[in-house]
């Protein structure tokens, strides 16, 4: 197969692979739509307690000692968060180490209540006597401070509530610096003359949308690990289907989005149920763990880890040990996660993420080689036996099975692969797709400058330079190349194939395209290197 040809599987490859994924989410939406039209036709008012799991036990109603409700807010080096004291939920976090846009002194906003969406992390004791399952309403917690700064290492934020039995319940966020998790930690102190049951439960809560476009958005919903299964997506149209339940030790719970997540991470030796609901089209993801019993005159600590911050691979993995999968490369993570790895320690010694790129694509070229030189080799050869080949036609005429028959013979005896000129390429697809997922899921390179124009590689080239210079390198490339196609039609779109790749290349990430010029511009001097070397020998390779 000539190398023409395959340039032309390699485009339908790529369309048919993006067109068939945007396929499946417009799938997606369209059944959640239809689902969500029943979900509010039939579910009823949302409430503030409605969202709260139900224990594994029948709740026990439990006076309480409300107080004044209001926002507590909290400032790191990195995060900016607010916390209700109704129920101590984090109802908005702001990651000041992100811009919301490029170049802008906005800090990016993770959760919060954004064009009519809702991103909150809940929080809270169920159980008999747990103060989130009373039927009066969640607890309103007092806190010393309206406010909060870290200025070391860790900040303590504390909440307490105690209701009428006299049961004390303190719960304090632990904040780091340069961290974005967050430990919760409670103390529950029973000072009654009565045991009293409380049971943990942590979960996000978001409204139910559909990413946006496969250019600017992965995967966008809930997901969750157990012992038994590292990494399970868990798609707001299957929570609209049926409710999760699942019960492991350990284990996590996390909602994505493009280049961040926020995730709940109970401790590894208590077993929990994982579970989600969806009702009015608010998506929730949580994990239960098993009643604890407090007995009278004594008090117990329970305890999770929230994050809430970019996907960092490290940190992430550093909380649970499966929990680094949320950075979904997809099914070709094997090849996507080596080449973060070398990127970053291009970058490290480059300092610049456009460089780090030209020398990925140098590296990756030059173990290549050996198979590009074949390639060419080939191709050489597939040119030179031209004539014999029309030599067959004339003689075979229109009996296709005899012509196919004494072709393959005569690569026989010439040496001659036809799939020669085809494999190299055809091997570098899976690195192109790799490398599409690494812009679209690695926060490293999120607004990462080149230079000049090129201010943001996970965004498209503003003026389209790089997509024109593409196709301007793959039109030379044709040039170069012996033509071996003589059917009218193929030539003809062999000629436009440089403008249609320029335009669908117009959408892509800037740092995937200038991987790929600068793959072409390699391929280039390579190609002349080794037709100058054949030529030498004799061989003819151009007209």
């Amino acid at each position: 197969m000539e190398s023409q040809r395959t340039f032309l599987l390699i485009g339908l490859l790529l369309v048919s692979f993006l067109l068939f994924s945007e396929w499946q989410e417009e799938q997606a939406q369209s059944k959640a739509e239809t689902s969500a039209v029943t979900q509010v036709a039939t579910s009823p008012s949302n409430n503030d307690q409605a969202d709260i799991p139900t224990s594994s036990e029948a709740d026990v109603p439990v006076a309480q000692t409300q107080a004044i409700r209001s926002v507590i807010t909290v400032t790191t080096d990195v995060l900016d968060v607010k916390i209700d004291t109704k129920g101590g939920d984090i109802v908005e976090a702001k990651l000041l180490q992100h811009a919301e846009t490029h170049g802008s002194d906005i800090p990016y906003l993770l959760l919060g209540e954004f064009e009519g969406k809702q991103y909150i992390s809940q929080s809270g004791l169920i159980g008999l006597n747990g103060p989130d399952a009373s039927s009066e309403g969640r607890p309103v917690y007092s806190s010393e401070q309206k406010s909060y700064t870290l200025s070391g290492d860790e900040l303590r934020v504390p909440l307490t509530f105690v209701d009428k039995k006299g049961v004390q319940f303190t719960k304090t966020f632990v904040f780091k610096a340069g961290q974005y998790d967050v430990a919760l930690e409670y103390d529950v102190v029973n000072a009654t003359e009565n045991p009293v049951q409380v049971q943990l439960y942590t979960q996000i809560k978001r409204t139910a949308q559909d990413k946006d476009s496969i250019m600017t958005q992965t995967y966008l919903g809930t997901a969750y690990g157990t012992q038994d299964e590292p990494y399970e997506k868990y798609a707001f149209d299957e929570m609209r289907e049926a409710n999760l339940n699942k019960n492991t030790q350990g284990g996590y719970v996390a909602f994505i989005q493009h280049y961040f997540v926020s995730a709940w991470v109970p401790q590894k030796e208590t077993n929990n149920t994982i579970y989600t609901s969806l009702r009015n089209n608010q998506g929730i993801i949580g994990a239960k763990g098993e009643p604890v019993n407090i007995q009278a005159n004594s008090d117990a600590k329970l305890s999770a880890i929230y994050y809430m911050g970019p996907k960092d691979t490290d940190a992430l993995e550093a909380l649970h040990k499966d929990l680094d999968l949320t950075v979904d490369y997809g099914w070709l993570w094997f090849i996507s996660q080596p080449l973060l790895v070398l990127l970053k320690f291009l970058y490290g010694i480059l300092g610049n993420w456009g460089l780090a790129i030209i020398g990925i694509t140098v590296i990756v070229k030059t173990i290549l080689y050996p198979l590009t030189k074949a390639q060419y080799t080939s191709m050489a050869k597939m040119r030179a036996l031209q004539p014999k080949m029309q030599q067959l036609k004339e003689r075979y005429g229109d009996d296709r099975q005899k012509f196919g028959q004494a072709t393959m013979e005569m690569y026989r005896k010439e040496k001659v692969n036809p799939m020669g000129g085809c494999f190299p390429l055809l091997l570098q697809m899976p690195i192109f797709l790799a490398l599409f997922y690494v812009f679209l899921e690695s926060t490293e390179l999120r607004h990462a400058e080149f230079g000049l124009w090129l201010t943001d590689l996970s965004a498209m080239d503003p003026y389209y330079v790089l997509p024109i210079l593409f196709g301007a390198s793959m039109f030379l490339t044709q040039k170069l190349q012996p033509m071996t196609i003589t059917d009218p039609m193929q030539q003809k779109m062999m000629t436009y194939m440089p403008v249609a790749f320029s335009i669908f290349f117009i959408w892509f990430p800037s740092g995937l395209v200038l991987y790929w010029l600068v793959s072409n511009i390699i391929s280039i001097a390579q190609m002349l290197i080794i037709y100058r070397g054949m030529e030498k020998k004799g061989i003819k390779v151009r007209d």
